[in-house]
């Protein structure tokens, strides 16, 4: 395995591994501090998401034109330093506007280094392997989430400083090694790309490629979904049924074991299938997990609903990112991956404060209820996309022509 996938490919699974740790001893809980460091509304609360989302969506789109133009490397050591930095001030924080600057800040920073990576990674491996190895990467992070937030609940219980200053500690440290020993891989420009392509207008032969948009509107879908569960769940549990952080912490963990242990068996057997029917089958198991929290009141119900999702993400995380990849030209891969990457803060700044609102005005139940309506519509949108593009629905681990 080790002579499989090139030394700078590793040095991403350990510094992946390393700067996990530190984050995910807080963010499974910075909603659970803020809604008692704060004392407002979980609308409130759930905006600090929309303003990380906002700032993040802009950022984005900056990301990807930057990354194709003037490398990766340092794009991806800038988002580390910066949002280890930013844990930093969060650990100060006390008023609402420092929580809105920080989490701002949070989400400028995450689309650098989230970018940067994905077009790393398809540069760095051939087509053949890409699934398998970002299978790798995301086994690395869950290792990551495996370990942090199972000593991180324990931690926030007695000082949420400590868990922050270790996030910090993470994130900085990664940002250090790849600027100390990483490589760029930018490729060279291709025959026929120009200027324009590489700027901001290049965007338009991304946007006109009708089967990635269709694609990229489905997945947003599909992600608001793992928003409300990673976002207000926590809030949900504690404040409505009285899990503790460090009760709750194995929730995360176990969503981490589970990729950690099965996410490359998994990706083996769903290389073999069309993508868009594996996306498919994935967001059924997003939308049976989302509906189930309402029927449950208690840790262990959680934890199964956890469970369900994880088996969907098992199946739909390595096929959006290689599905991506493998449609993305390679002097194009920062604005396709910009424009994947944009799904999650689309979804962040939704899906949150659309479950707060439904919580606030009808019922904290009524959340689960609104994702299980969304999942449906996710579903379909996956069919349609699958029916309409089947001859292209190759299997993942074909070869680039």
């Amino acid at each position: 395995l080790l002579r499989n996938y090139p030394r700078q490919f590793w040095l991403i699974f350990i510094g992946m591994l390393i700067s996990t740790i530190g984050t995910s001893m807080i963010w499974p809980f910075l909603m659970i501090y803020v809604s008692k460091k704060l004392a407002v509304p979980l609308t409130q609360v759930a905006s600090l998401m929309t303003i990380n989302a906002l700032t993040g969506l802009v950022f984005s789109l900056i990301a990807g034109p930057i990354i194709d133009r003037l490398g990766r490397k340092w794009i991806m050591v800038v988002s580390l330093i910066g949002n280890g930095l930013v844990y930093l001030l969060l650990a100060r924080a006390e008023t609402f506007t420092s929580f809105a600057l920080a989490e701002a800040l949070l989400g400028a920073f995450n689309p650098l280094y989230r970018v940067g990576a994905d077009a790393m990674l398809a540069d760095l491996i051939p087509a053949e392997k890409r699934s398998s190895a970002y299978a790798l990467i995301r086994m690395s992070g869950n290792t990551g989430v495996a370990i942090g937030p199972a000593i991180g609940g324990f931690v926030a219980v007695h000082s949420y400083a400590v868990a922050f200053i270790a996030a910090a500690c993470g994130l900085i440290f990664y940002g250090l090694l790849i600027g100390w020993r990483g490589q760029e891989t930018l490729p060279a420009i291709q025959n026929g790309a120009s200027q324009r392509e590489r700027s901001f207008e290049g965007y338009s032969r991304v946007l006109h490629h009708r089967e990635f948009m269709m694609f990229i509107g489905a997945f947003t879908l599909t992600s608001m979904l793992a928003s409300l569960i990673w976002v207000l769940l926590p809030v949900y549990s504690n404040i409505q049924f009285g899990v503790p952080e460090n009760l709750y912490g194995f929730i995360p963990t176990t969503n981490a074991l589970m990729v950690v242990t099965l996410q490359y068996l998994v990706t083996q057997v769903t290389k073999k299938h069309p993508p868009l029917r594996m996306l498919t089958l994935g967001t059924v198991f997003y939308a049976a997990a989302t509906t189930l929290i309402a029927f449950f009141s208690g840790f262990w119900g959680f934890w199964c609903c956890m469970v369900i999702m994880t088996i969907g993400e098992l199946i739909l995380i390595p096929t959006s990112t290689t599905y991506t990849a493998s449609l993305a030209p390679a002097d194009m891969r920062g604005r396709y991956m910009s424009l994947y990457g944009l799904t999650h803060n689309v979804a962040s700044g939704i899906a949150p404060l659309m479950g707060g609102i439904l919580s606030d005005s009808i019922a904290p139940r009524a959340t689960w209820f609104g994702g299980g309506i969304l999942g449906v519509v996710s579903v379909i949108a996956f069919l349609l996309l699958s029916r309409r593009f089947s001859a292209s629905n190759v299997p993942a681990d074909a070869p680039e022509m």
